[in-house]
């Protein structure tokens, strides 16, 4: 593996999180460079309860279909025990009062960050998902908004993403595996819907 390389060894969630920290400290690059500035066009999938899949079961999941040649996703409902503050260990005293949690986005890639945001006109460095929802990885504008006075509000912090083989997808909806729904943002920012990850039934790694 080459000095530039990412890890891809399989770790622990806590050395997960620590990880990202690091990767953080750095600007990233905005993950959807390579979809330029086309909108994105984005329908909510929801796992049916015999999905196999334990990285997918009782999961909404946001799906986009333009940022690649394949579908890619971000889980929306499994938020996981850390604190968005622990993404920046360097900033830990000036986000104290940032009270919100990373989401699990899904099982690839899990040592990046993806984020969710509502705006009224498009931020810098963002893309748009759908309506004013905006996605970006820029480590510059995630941390302008958690400087607000209200940090979390429209705001979903995600590590991993999902991401399926060009047609993979579609037999999986074909098999009934998926329900369909239009994205909304009232919804996907609600929390009512929150599935926590790991599960309860799941042993959580110590803090």
């Amino acid at each position: 593996m080459s000095s530039n390389e990412s890890p891809k060894l399989p770790l622990p969630l806590k050395q997960r999180v620590l990880l990202i920290a690091a990767l953080l400290l750095l600007v990233l690059p905005v993950v959807c460079a390579a979809a330029g500035k086309a909108p994105l066009t984005a329908i909510v999938i929801t796992a049916k309860n015999e999905l196999p899949d334990d990285n997918f079961s009782g999961s909404a999941v946001l799906v986009l279909n333009n940022l690649g040649p394949a579908p890619v996703g971000l889980i929306t409902n499994r938020p996981t025990k850390f604190s968005v503050s622990s993404l920046f260990p360097d900033l830990e005293r000036q986000l104290e009062k940032v009270h919100g949690r990373i989401y699990f986005g899904g099982p690839v890639e899990v040592d990046t960050v993806w984020f969710l945001v509502r705006a009224a006109k498009p931020p810098k460095n963002a893309f748009k998902a759908f309506d004013d929802v905006y996605i970006s990885s820029s480590r510059a504008l995630l941390l302008s908004l958690l400087a607000r006075a209200k940090p979390m509000d429209g705001l979903r912090i995600f590590i991993g993403h999902a991401g399926w083989a060009p047609g993979q997808l579609e037999a999986e909806i074909n098999h009934g595996d998926w329900a369909l729904d239009k994205a909304n943002a009232e919804v996907l920012f609600s929390g009512k819907s929150d599935h926590p990850w790991p599960s309860t039934a799941e042993a959580l790694p110590s803090t």
